[in-house]
């Protein structure tokens, strides 16, 4: 094959050739230069130990220390040179480093390889944006609990299959997402616990002769200890895995809220009015108001899973330690952690802005043989009937108002005794959807009393 059809099969891009090719695969500076701020932690508290230890003269340090801060400020200030030659974050930084102090730079990677700089800084990395998430789940569950105890008596259908099941109240359904994203700021501090521990001074798999002190760098970057195998060090990416796994589960329970706030918003149910700083209009229809907000966060469960399983796909079948396939364990958790943050802080200011339309949710608790069940209680409670009976009675009363065109309150006494003549005019003291909430005080039931007190539980619980 000539030349030149071998350099149109490259593209335009890869013109050059192979050479083209292998530094576009190899390099992840385009990606990991996120990195920078804790590439830099890591090299001052590596240099800082290394001067501790007497493996670097303290000059050397100091200079590598002042250099480092240089080089950490221009990148802040967006002055700095990536360069895709230098493949990495490691290498642009080392390079310019030297260009700053110096041989002195040159020292900096003794007892270290790039293998435990790159777990050290990713780890430090995920570190952080659990640190986020665990923040923005605590502003969303704040925002959930002022919707909650605003709306601790206000009478909503409660649904199974989506069919009206019971009434609830609307404090009572904000406590629901409450407690779910409770479970997430669970699983994010779990994590964060777990993986809290230094892979630096592993080295390139082994370990390292000089006499280092992986405690004191451990300490330096807030880590509880180093980890205990170099090996493992190294190759270990579970904590990522668990960030994406936390944050999967997350970005569900935001999807199922959005989910419903996508119908409650709806012309058809109108339950809840979403702010327009969150809702665009149609460019056709006059009328529309699109709850988009809720359904592009709805739609970020699938990049946040779909980087979860990418990854698990990287890792699955890697032998120990190092291998360049664990380059590609940074965009995918990158663009999670993003949209995490992103699909976290819209639900909380729509969740801040939104409006439960009151009287629709008090007509549509009403609606739909809601308080059947609280008839067959009642049958139950006061006629010791049996539960299966009560069911069938209540079954026959639910059919005879259906055809009768009126809900079950609206039956006379008279129609109630034609299906059993036991029942008496106390049965009506029941049906009414506030008597039915108010008779929930069962421990996480939906009586206003009872959301309260849970709502007054989670405010101290934040603090």
């Amino acid at each position: 094959m000539s030349d030149s059809s071998s350099n149109a099969m490259w593209g335009g891009r890869f013109a050059a050739g192979p050479d083209a090719i292998m530094e576009a695969i190899n390099a992840s500076i385009g990606f990991d230069k996120r990195l920078a701020a804790q590439d830099i932690a890591g090299s001052r508290a590596h240099a800082a130990m290394l001067a501790a230890q007497g493996i670097l003269r303290d000059s050397d340090a100091e200079a590598i220390r002042e250099g480092l801060l240089t080089v950490l400020s221009e990148i802040e200030s967006g002055s700095f040179q990536f360069s895709t030659a230098l493949e990495d974050i490691h290498m642009n930084v080392e390079s310019r480093l030297k260009e700053i102090v110096g041989e002195p730079a040159g020292r900096l990677h003794t007892a270290r390889s790039r293998n435990d700089q790159v777990a050290t800084d990713f780890r430090l990395w995920v570190r952080d944006q659990i640190d986020a998430a665990i923040g923005g789940v605590e502003a969303l569950i704040r925002a959930l609990l002022v919707q909650a105890e605003a709306g601790a008596d206000w009478v909503m259908p409660g649904f199974t299959h989506l069919q009206t099941a019971q009434p609830v109240t609307w404090g009572h359904h904000m406590m629901a997402y409450v407690e779910m994203f409770s479970r997430d700021l669970s699983r994010f501090k779990d994590a964060r616990v777990r993986m809290n521990e230094s892979p630096l001074g592993a080295a390139a798999l082994a370990g390292t002769s000089f006499p280092i002190n992986r405690h004191m760098t451990a300490e330096a970057l807030g880590f509880d200890r180093p980890m205990a195998n170099s090996l493992d060090a190294v190759s270990a990416r579970d904590f990522a895995l668990e960030f994406l796994g936390a944050a999967s589960i997350c970005a569900m329970h935001l999807s199922r809220f959005a989910e419903e706030l996508v119908i409650w918003s709806s012309a058809q149910f109108r339950f809840v009015t979403l702010s327009d700083r969150f809702s665009t209009g149609s460019s056709i229809m006059p009328q529309k108001k699109n709850p988009d907000a809720a359904e592009l966060i709805r739609a970020k469960i699938g990049r946040i899973f779909g980087a979860n399983v990418a990854l698990m796909m990287v890792m699955k079948g890697l032998p120990l330690a190092y291998s360049k396939d664990m380059q590609e364990d940074k965009e995918q958790v990158f663009d999670a952690a993003d949209n995490l943050m992103l699909a976290l802080a819209a639900m909380e200011g729509m969740v801040k802005d939104m409006s439960a339309n009151r009287p629709q949710l008090a007509a549509a608790a009403g609606s739909g043989f809601s308080t059947a069940t609280d008839l067959a209680d009642w049958l139950v409670r006061v006629l010791d009937m049996p539960f299966r009976d009560a069911h069938h009675v209540t079954g026959s009363l639910v059919a005879l108002a259906e055809e009768k065109g009126c809900d079950l309150p609206d039956l006379t006494l008279e129609d109630m005794k034609s299906v059993h003549d036991a029942i008496t005019e106390e049965v009506f003291g029941v049906l009414g959807v506030d008597n039915s909430v108010a008779s929930r005080m069962s421990y996480g039931g939906t009586a206003p009393e009872q959301v309260r007190a849970q709502v007054a539980r989670w405010k101290e619980v934040l603090g």
